[in-house]
């Protein structure tokens, strides 16, 4: 996982205490029988030709683990994926942690096995970032005092990812309500007031790239003025120019030989304007369909040497072709692990 800030979990739980928004229903699945193909449901960001190798990987590490045949299931849309693991078509996930939290609370049997640290090998640096970017020149918009900030963002052309994304569109939207819940027009602003835009709203229009590459060419393209992109999913694409990675201030140029959907855009730089640290996704299942000795082998699998090792999956620093970069690793994890980003979303 990409990373730069030395920031502890704890540290993480305080920030993230700072906010407060609404709650989440929960329901219940029935338990069904393990089925003899495994299936792993993959969201569209990592559903690219480019990450082939990284899923063939783990699918084949969980299959020579597990003694059974284990299929990737690719997908152009997050609620696709996200479906797939809550009725069973798949019985394992690799999604955001709001995707996580929102699916656990709707039925408790979907679970996390262990999540990608970072750089320590340990839980402390298990994090990545939730960045608001804008198109280089016109970063000059938000800043106030020498300072970048969100306080002029109101009445732009707004690009998130999906509101079932963590970091593209959910942890942005916590710290704009907790920014501006101050604000005598905006305090009763809502998740929901974020996601549409247009007259009466916060925002002068929202669109949804579908994954965080294309919310970036929205504003790349000057389609839209500020875009929710996180940092790992277009690390790939873009090389810091100039600034702290991960801060406010911080300049990226894309790679000239960067491929789709960035192919035209070589050389294009946009800017942060506000970094939010996230915990790092799960590698979640649906118990419901899978027995206890099959999710320890593939939790012992993932976190084994042998998978921190391989360079298909924990990339080398800078090497393309997989989301997890060496000499970050998989560690186990539990649900609670998660409360400090289950308290700022409001999900229960």
């Amino acid at each position: 996982m990409h990373l730069k800030h030395g920031l502890s979990a704890s540290v993480m739980a305080l920030t993230l205490a700072l906010i407060g928004v609404s709650a989440t229903p929960a329901a219940n699945a029935e338990t069904a029988k393990e089925p003899d193909t495994l299936t792993i449901a993959w969201l569209p960001n990592d559903s690219a030709d480019g990450l082939a190798g990284m899923r063939d990987e783990i699918a084949n590490a969980i299959a020579k683990a597990t003694g059974k045949k284990v299929e990737n299931k690719l997908t152009t849309d997050y609620a696709i994926a996200i479906a797939a693991l809550e009725n069973g078509q798949a019985q394992i996930g690799w999604f955001g942690a709001n995707e996580y939290l929102t699916s656990h609370a709707r039925d408790p049997k979907v679970i996390p096995l262990v999540v990608n640290t970072g750089p320590s090998g340990t839980l402390k640096d298990a994090l990545y970032y939730s960045r608001l970017v804008v198109k280089k020149g016109e970063e000059t918009k938000y800043e106030s005092n020498g300072q970048f900030n969100i306080a002029n963002i109101a009445s732009k052309r707004m690009s998130f990812v999906s509101t079932n994304s963590t970091s593209g569109f959910n942890m942005p939207a916590a710290a704009i309500v907790g920014q501006f819940k101050s604000d005598p027009k905006w305090k009763s602003l809502t998740f929901e007031d974020l996601a549409q835009g247009g007259e009466g709203h916060f925002f002068g229009q929202v669109m949804f790239g579908g994954s965080h590459q294309l919310s970036l060419v929205n504003a790349l393209t000057g389609r839209a003025d500020v875009a929710a992109v996180c940092d790992f999913l277009v690390t790939n694409y873009v090389t810091l120019v100039s600034g702290t990675d991960n801060t406010a201030g911080a300049v990226y140029a894309i790679k000239q030989d960067a491929a789709a959907p960035f192919t035209s855009l070589g050389g294009k730089q946009f800017v942060i304007i506000k970094s939010i640290p996230v915990l790092n996704p799960p590698v979640e299942v649906n118990s419901a369909y899978l027995s206890d000795k099959t999710m320890k082998e593939i939790t012992d699998v993932l976190s084994s040497d042998e998978v921190a090792k391989n360079t298909k999956i924990f990339a080398p620093a800078g090497a393309k072709g997989s989301d997890f970069q060496a000499p970050a690793r998989f560690v186990t994890v539990t649900d609670s692990w998660y409360d400090p980003m289950r308290k700022v979303l409001g999900i229960k």
